[in-house]
């Protein structure tokens, strides 16, 4: 993984591949910072006339390479536009320095020097210096530098960076592997291996716990399936601790949709239907890693929703951990069952909040796109997630529960309706938050987070690379540090 740094000093002195500076918007040409006066005379003080005549004014998001002039160590500049001054953000400079380092792959080093918040470019840095290694026999291409230097970030800016972009590489790793290599007995093993090297508890319920249990959500989904589901249960209990949280993740990994199947266009994306369970197993550890003062309960549900002659059916009635029953509709709307599951196991612990993520339904992207997620629950929580997802970039939007789609929700047979009568497709999203409100205490502050588009991206943009994102990570973490203060 690359080394991220800490660097001061005259960034035309740095020793680096590839100098990367930041440069603001102009009408005809980009405006230079003062911080940049050596570089530019470097240039013979023509650094904006040369940027402008390559056609980068400064704009967002915009990168330009030069061979880097005497007077410079570096071999190579990058400058990289960061639109106006006044509306100068955090995003901004996450997406910059991702944009930047990813153009970088294949040069030993980079240093950056931009203006505004060193810890948000060294968060870019380090999450834009992720690659999936993959399983080609002949290399995956070039590589991520070796070093990134950060001007202005300190050692607590650099560790607090590598830590979170360390946890989002774990998330991304796993959503990212073949499903053949990464069924639930595997996966859980891996987290394992993972929570012990953070220092947390861990437990791990097989399929005998679980019948013992009473998880028939999980025991249902997983049983078409000759790789057994799972439950794991991570804690991190801080010293001193008052405050406790308890976080919920849906790992499906792999969802044909059962008995309920699903067509073969796009089928090869379900490996990735576990990232709700990798995402909130990554804000746990990266909470141990940064030492934050709040008690963390992780429980993720394990399965793999197959075919075969055991796999359960529309119809079925099954009972929750929390006794109640659920009619089933449809075997591909499984990882609501599995969730209502881990749910009511995370609720037994009394938590002061309660967040649970899923790329649940594909109603989210019909209704919010690939890059916001959908957030359901309690007011509080669910805007809590609104703004701290606006902070970090990992977007997300509240949804109502009419009182019409709850409705829809009931069953004549069991306590709830796993799937809208006659599988209505009205507010399909908000049909999922509805079905899992029936787990969550009326009292506790609770939000549901839908992440079916945001978990994965389709072509590279700023700090994410084409595949799995990590998404949403750091909106957990930041959540989590708001409840340590």
């Amino acid at each position: 993984m690359t080394d991220l740094i800490s660097a001061s000093g005259d960034a035309a002195a740095a020793e680096a591949a590839v100098l990367v500076f930041g440069v603001f918007s102009g009408e005809d040409a980009p405006e230079i910072p003062e911080s940049l006066a050596g570089v530019d005379a470097a240039f013979g003080g023509r650094l904006a006339e040369q940027l402008a005549a390559l056609g980068n004014t400064g704009a967002a998001a915009s990168l330009t390479r030069l061979p880097a002039p005497e007077g410079l160590t570096a071999t190579l500049v990058y400058a990289v536009g960061l639109g106006d001054a006044e509306d100068l953000d955090d995003e901004t400079l996450r997406r910059a320095a991702g944009t930047a380092v990813r153009a970088a792959f294949g040069q030993e080093s980079v240093a950056i020097a931009f203006e505004g918040d060193p810890e948000a470019t060294a968060v870019g840095a380090a999450l834009g210096a992720y690659r999936f290694e993959g399983y080609k026999t002949d290399g995956g291409g070039d590589a991520a530098p070796e070093t990134v230097g950060v001007y202005g970030a300190g050692e607590a800016a650099i560790d607090s960076a590598r830590a979170l972009a360390e946890s989002v590489a774990l998330v991304k790793d796993w959503a990212d592997t073949p499903a053949n290599l990464l069924r639930p007995p595997t996966f859980a093993i891996e987290i394992q291996q993972a929570a012990v090297e953070a220092g947390l508890e861990v437990e791990i319920l097989d399929a005998e716990a679980l019948s013992a249990g009473g998880y028939g959500g999980v025991l249902a989904v997983g049983g078409g399936s000759s790789a057994e589901p799972r439950l794991v249960r991570l804690s991190y209990r801080p010293e001193g601790a008052t405050r406790h949280v308890a976080l919920v993740g849906k790992g499906i990994t792999f969802d044909s949709g059962g008995i309920s199947i699903k067509p073969v266009a796009g089928m090869w994306d379900m490996k990735g239907d576990m990232a709700g369970a990798a995402a909130v197993v990554g804000a746990t550890v990266a909470a141990a890693k940064l030492g934050l003062n709040v008690n963390v309960t992780c429980t993720v549900a394990l399965a793999e929703n197959m075919l075969s002659g055991s796999s359960y059916r529309p119809s079925d009635v099954i009972t929750i951990r929390n006794g109640k029953t659920v009619e089933v509709l449809n075997t591909d709307a499984e990882g609501r069952l599995v969730l209502a599951d881990a749910i009511s196991r995370a609720v037994e612990d009394e938590p002061d909040a309660l967040y649970d993520v899923a790329t649940l339904t594909g109603g989210q992207v019909v209704a919010l796109g690939k890059r916001t997620m959908g957030l359901m629950g309690t007011d509080d929580e669910t805007e809590r997630i609104r703004r701290i997802g606006e902070d970090t970039g990992e977007h997300g939007w509240p949804m109502p529960f009419p009182e019409d789609l709850v409705k829809l929700m009931e069953s004549s047979i069991a306590d709830v309706s796993q799937c809208a009568t006659g599988l209505k497709r009205d507010g399909h999203m908000i049909q999922g938050g509805i079905f899992l409100s029936k787990f969550v205490p009326e009292e506790l502050p609770w939000a549901h987070l839908d992440i079916a588009g945001p978990a994965d991206a389709d072509s590279a943009y700023g700090y994410i690379a084409k595949g799995a994102t990590g998404f949403p990570v750091r909106t957990l973490v930041a959540a989590l540090e708001e409840h340590a203060s």
